[in-house]
């Protein structure tokens, strides 16, 4: 069973398609208490952090998430819900994200932004999530801020926009992907199959 977080900032029906594609059973919730019984969790996101941070705390969900971290749950943050697991961004310089990794969230600069559309996976080192891919593989951006994180070994893949930036991590039982795999076509559905297996 596939528990997907619904705190209102994620298009939770594409991904909820995406997975159900090859037969995941799927549970979209805003229970904390579900939220720390499940057995996988998805924690999609689209739009502002500090919007983001405040519906965590409001419906109690950011204590729910880093308690199903800790106890191992197989975790994946996809966009602003891999964004949300560091400690701060430059989006919203106040306000205190998860502080599951350390480390921050900035702008893109020197671009157009947001990049929207199509672009190319660095992968940097083997990992469950990135399984049977290669490297070049196209998914699909829609952001203006992305992770840097402190320990650069959770990296499994980086992607240029005017710079290499940090595209998907995987660090234990925790995975977190700046693109959309539920738009990403074959690639896209590969990754969250191969999460379904862990």
């Amino acid at each position: 069973m596939i528990t997907i977080i619904d705190y209102g900032m994620g298009n939770l029906l594409s991904i909820e398609n995406a997975f159900r594609y090859f037969g995941a059973k799927v549970k979209i919730t805003a229970q904390p208490e579900e939220i720390e019984k499940a057995k996988k969790l998805v924690f999609p996101g689209v739009g502002n952090f500090a919007e983001a941070i405040k519906n965590l705390k409001r419906k109690k969900i950011d204590l729910a998430i880093k308690n199903s971290i800790q106890k191992g749950t197989p975790f994946l943050g996809i966009c602003l819900g891999f964004q949300l697991l560091f400690e701060k961004s430059e989006e919203a310089p106040k306000i205190k994200g998860l502080s599951i990794f350390q480390g921050k969230v900035s702008r893109l600069k020197k671009v157009k932004i947001p990049q929207i559309g199509w672009n190319q996976l660095k992968i940097q080192k083997k990992s469950k999530i990135l399984k049977g891919l290669k490297g070049g593989s196209f998914v699909y951006f829609m952001h203006s801020f992305y992770p840097k994180p402190i320990d650069k070994k959770i990296i499994i893949a980086k992607t240029n926009y005017g710079i290499d930036f940090c595209s998907s991590i995987e660090s234990k039982n925790i995975f977190g992907v700046q693109f959309h795999p539920e738009k990403s076509g074959k690639v896209g559905l590969k990754i969250l199959k191969n999460f379904v297996e862990i």
